[in-house]
């Protein structure tokens, strides 16, 4: 593990708050049977391990963390949609990502915990990932996603999906891995995300994230959980060691409830004061690693209409602009081109088109998860 990656998985010893219980002790290397040469996966024939891909060895010692895994996160790689879907294709891929991660970034190994290629074959990514999903306890350190590399698995995909979508064969794939993970770690569909919901950045791609609806919807079903068990709501638990577009959000709408932040998406010192007030006086109990929890979002996003202004207004086409809505500004004021976006939205959610922005419509736009979205 490299500085910058032990501080960022230093800080996860602060973090509490997530709804799951998180160990005392972070970054520690725990025993486990295999740890030195681990074996190719009998539970998991069809991903290939780092052995098989030809992987070079870790710069330095490869760690577990003590936290609880509460989500996983997709990205797209911003490499070329290639048209080679072979499995020796797959193989360079994975060895040019951990070369690219080593040498160019400086990180221990590859910084993702899986990589599925646009062929659909299914790689381990840094080593120790697939021995730690067998075993289904805690997850490997990554370095995929500053403040979220000891909390959330890591899944790379490989291609650039702003204006392009993945072939069939890595969706299909993709969607067997998470309902792999979700099983091992006691997750469930509605805690998939997009690395854009947890750092600054144009991944996994505008038309990529539009699938997320879909992709869910088929990891629950292969899953066999009704949908009716999921939350009405999975807001993205954002906290003081996040960085992201959805910051920018929850900077703009506690500005609007009266506390002076700038809005820059960058979780600053200043937003933990204000959070805990905001929580404290809406009688929500104080997140010490200030995390917007569902509480916490649900007192603070205002219902908007045609006639609403002012900074949610601003927050709502602020985020609607990101997911690729261009003809949306972010003027304050809801017009028409917003009205059209935020229907839009509420369609590829399931939601009601009507062009009111309730908590479930917010969710949907920060991010997140709502029950209707599983219905199809």
């Amino acid at each position: 593990m490299t500085r910058h990656e032990h501080e960022v998985e230093r800080r996860t010893l602060f973090k509490v708050g997530l709804g799951t219980a998180v160990a005392a002790v972070v970054g520690t290397e725990f025993a486990l049977p295999g740890a030195a040469q681990a074996a190719p996966s009998g539970e998991f024939p069809w991903i290939i391990d780092c052995d098989s891909w030809g992987a070079r060895p870790p710069s330095s010692t490869i760690q577990i963390t003590g936290n609880t895994t509460n989500k996983i996160i997709l990205h797209h790689m911003a490499f070329p949609n290639v048209t080679d879907y072979s499995r020796d294709h797959a193989l360079q891929l994975a060895r040019d990502c951990q070369d690219l991660h080593m040498d160019h970034n400086g990180w221990a190994d590859t910084g993702q915990h899986f990589t599925v290629s646009r062929g659909g074959y299914v790689l381990e990514g840094r080593h120790r990932s697939l021995e730690t999903l067998d075993a289904g306890g805690h997850q490997v350190v990554a370095a995929h996603c500053p403040g979220e590399n000891g909390n959330a698995i890591g899944i790379e995909n490989e291609g650039t999906y702003i204006t392009e979508t993945p072939p069939d064969a890595l969706l299909d794939s993709l969607v067997q891995l998470c309902t792999a993970v979700c099983r091992q770690f006691r997750l469930n569909a509605w805690d998939i995300f997009g690395h854009w919901d947890f750092r600054q950045t144009d991944c996994p791609g505008i038309a990529f994230y539009a699938q997320f609806p879909m992709i869910r919807t088929r990891v629950l079903h292969e899953l066999g959980v009704p949908a009716s068990a999921a939350p009405a709501r999975r807001w993205p638990d954002i906290w003081r060691f996040v960085d992201s577009p959805v910051v920018q959000v929850g900077q703009y709408l506690l500005d609007a409830a009266g506390y002076t932040l700038t809005a820059d998406g960058v979780f600053g010192y200043d937003m933990n004061a204000a959070l805990a007030d905001f929580q404290t006086t809406h009688g929500i109990p104080v997140t010490p690693d200030a995390t917007f929890d569902t509480a916490t979002w649900e007192a603070l996003a205002p219902p908007l209409g045609k006639d609403a202004t002012g900074l949610p207004v601003t927050a709502l086409q602020f985020m609607l602009a990101r997911k690729g809505y261009a003809d949306v500004t972010a003027s304050g004021t809801y017009d028409h081109a917003t009205m059209k976006a935020v229907q839009s939205m509420q369609r590829l959610h399931g939601l009601h088109p009507d062009g009111k922005v309730d908590l479930s419509t917010w969710c949907a736009v920060v991010g997140g998860t709502v029950r209707e979205s599983l219905c199809g």
